[in-house]
């Protein structure tokens, strides 16, 4: 790896000027106070949850035996569980990816993570219940004081993930109450 390419980490200037060359509409928020990661999102902006998106980065053992490391962005209410992801992948192993891994595979902070501008080589997942609207979302910049505003929709269509359902797996068979006999 270049040494110039160690050294850069995508940023809020980044992603404004990517939107502004896209036509996007898009709002930069500076931060009433700094961020350490996206789950802070709802109580430093004072919005809900669900409004508020992370992004994820895991590692994935798959059964044949291969690494990988994807990106899942969700909402901050319902951030993604290994083992949802592992059986919607089929996987036999998947665990949060670690800073270093989540730096290198994303070129944003760890915990931090934009789900904008992500390298093409990482794969991406989109929660489901993320909110398909014309009301703003909140998400991470990579930087501490800022936060990326821009519509639900608007951001949904620059994604290039696959939209899954990773509530987990529900149980087999009937719901149906029986009757025990007497």
């Amino acid at each position: 790896m270049a040494r110039g390419k160690e050294a850069y980490m995508k940023d809020a200037l980044a992603i404004h000027r990517w939107l502004l060359a896209h036509q996007v509409h898009h709002e930069i928020v500076r931060l009433p106070r700094p961020m350490t990661c996206a789950e802070e999102l709802p109580e430093t902006l004072s919005r809900a949850p669900e409004r508020c998106l992370m992004v994820t980065v895991f590692e994935v053992a798959t059964r044949i035996g291969r690494e990988a490391v994807i990106a899942v962005v969700s909402p901050v209410a319902a951030p993604p569980r290994p083992g949802a992801v592992g059986g919607l992948l089929g996987a036999r192993q998947v665990r949060p990816a670690p800073a270093r891994v989540v730096n290198a595979a994303s070129d944003y902070a760890d915990g931090l993570v934009c789900p904008l501008l992500l390298p093409e080589s990482l794969p991406m997942l989109i929660d489901d219940r993320v909110s398909m609207d014309t009301e703003p979302v909140f998400t991470a910049t990579g930087e501490r004081h800022t936060a990326l505003s821009i519509r639900a929709l608007d951001l949904l269509t620059l994604l290039p993930g696959k939209m899954v359902d990773l509530r987990g797996p529900r149980p087999k068979g009937s719901r149906e109450a029986v009757a025990r006999r007497h």
